[in-house]
């Protein structure tokens, strides 16, 4: 281990802490959220307002919701993770009737013990003000009839709706009245939004009535403020951010252990989602993808409804997510424990082509440095196997970026022009080869993606899920391991 990574993971496991109640204490501070705010503010031209709303509850069928997964943005600037939530900031000090100043409002759920037994204890008002810091938290009810003149800001910020809210009979105060309270309060119109051009659209975004006098209804600039702040990662997002990474490289390390022809693609991402659990992921961070073949042609394969892996390459990306934050980690493996020539090939190609990646991911380079690097490789590559006549011809087996940010989301957001010092990234390079391809059979169904979660720092990049083997020959050492699931056997159901 490198002593850059050594000083990374000294820092995970000095600040990974549990409570006396036995929940996990290493949650982001209530001061790190506020110090958030506070950078949103300074963002902000005099005299706007930002109105952000908390994710919607979303349907699985009938009575049953999915779990609740609030809005990253809300979560970075609140720590709040329940629904039915708006949070306003304000651009400068603002008096209430009472005289007090204030800059900010949080409005949560209300405390309710009849939904509570059902589905949870609500943080409430004097929570939010305890746990989260806020000096001012209101029911969400409040809300709807608010009192605040949204016409005397000169800009009014806030992201563009999706239209994917319902409306509950249950709550007084859910996500669609209060977004339905908002649209009154400014004048918004379902009529200012036809479909035109772009130009035409944003020239009307900064020209929507409010009430009866103007004021500027910006849906647009709050995307760059936010994305500006939460590219580059700060010493508490790190650590959280670092085991979520680890989490997911020790998944992969256990699969490589523990594969064999007979497992199913389902199966393969229970052991992952397994080892997740055991180290206190609450979730994934997207949907896993583990792909078997040609299955592992479709980038964003889902299905993992291939029942037996055989002697294929088995392509799986998957991502923990550990107190918001989610990795990024793809590696491809041979079922049976050795690559078979043509595979061989293939991937030692991809990882060649990463090497180069990621050594361009550095301070001051562009975004697009590790893509370019990357690329020319495997183009060159594809030429030399025969693969393609031309290196143009490359994109169709290698067709995605190279790099994306991570954090709380799984493709974070950020102003992608060049690295910074504490950006966390990924460098993932890949060759598919569907079957039907125009090349030798003997290529086809071959999938590669490889993809490690990269940390730019001063002194150069580093690898956070390098403990997830890369190297083939390093890969087929540990698949020859003994797995601790190699015994485990569930009785037959026939």
């Amino acid at each position: 281990m490198n002593l850059k990574l050594s000083f990374v993971f000294t820092i995970f496991f000095s600040c990974v802490s549990i409570a006396q109640n036995g929940n996990p204490n290493d949650y982001l501070s209530a001061q790190f959220h506020k110090e958030r705010r506070e950078a949103l503010r300074a963002k902000m031209p005099q005299n706007s307002v930002a109105v952000f709303f908390g994710n919607p509850i979303r349907n699985r069928a009938n009575d049953v919701d999915f779990i609740y997964h609030q809005d990253p943005d809300f979560y970075y600037l609140t720590g709040y993770k329940e629904p039915n939530s708006v949070l306003i900031v304000f651009s400068n000090n603002q008096t209430n009737k009472g005289g007090k100043s204030f800059n900010e409002l949080l409005y949560v759920q209300e405390k309710n013990p009849r939904a509570e037994q059902w589905t949870g204890v609500r943080l409430g008002t004097e929570g939010a003000i305890k746990e989260l810091g806020f000096d001012t938290a209101l029911n969400g009810a409040a809300f709807l009839n608010s009192g605040i003149d949204y016409a005397n800001f000169d800009t009014v910020f806030f992201k563009e709706f999706e239209e994917d809210t319902r409306n509950s009979k249950n709550e007084k105060a859910d996500l669609y009245k209060l977004i339905s309270a908002f649209k009154s309060q400014i004048g918004y119109s379902e009529k200012e939004r036809p479909q035109m051009d772009s130009n035409v659209q944003n020239e009307m975004n900064t020209k929507k009535s409010v009430t009866s006098k103007k004021a500027t209804l910006n849906t647009k600039s709050i995307l760059t403020f936010m994305a500006s702040l939460r590219e580059k990662k700060s010493k508490e997002e790190l650590v959280l951010l670092t085991k979520a990474v680890r989490i997911s490289a020790m998944g992969q390390r256990e699969i490589m252990k523990a594969m064999h022809p007979g497992m199913s693609e389902t199966e393969i991402q229970g052991i992952h989602e397994f080892v997740y659990k055991k180290y206190g992921s609450e979730f994934e961070g997207y949907p896993s993808i583990v792909g078997a073949g040609n299955n592992g042609c479709v980038l964003h394969y889902i299905e993992n409804s291939k029942t037996k892996v055989g002697n294929e390459l088995v392509l799986m990306d998957l991502g923990a997510e550990y107190h918001g934050y989610t990795a990024d980690v793809t590696r491809t493996i041979p079922a049976n424990g050795k690559f078979s020539t043509e595979q061989k090939l293939i991937y030692d190609l991809v990882y060649e082509a990463q090497e180069a990646g990621i050594a361009v991911a550095k301070v001051g380079n562009s975004f697009n440095a590790p893509d370019v690097a990357a690329r020319k490789i495997i183009s060159a590559g594809l030429v030399r196997l025969g693969i393609v006549k031309t290196e143009q011809e490359s994109r169709k087996y290698f067709p995605h970026g190279t790099s994306h940010h991570i954090g709380l989301d799984v493709h974070d957001p950020g102003l992608y022009t060049v690295f910074e010092a504490d950006m966390v990234v990924t460098v993932e390079p890949g060759i598919y080869i569907p079957i039907g391809s125009d090349c030798d059979k003997k290529w086809w169904g071959i999938a590669v993606r490889i993809e490690d979660d990269i940390l730019i720092t001063t002194n150069g990049p580093v690898n956070l899920s390098s403990e997830a083997p890369r190297k083939s020959n390093e890969i087929e050492a540990l698949m020859s391991e003994k797995s601790v699931l190699d015994t485990f056997s569930v009785p037959s159901l026939e």
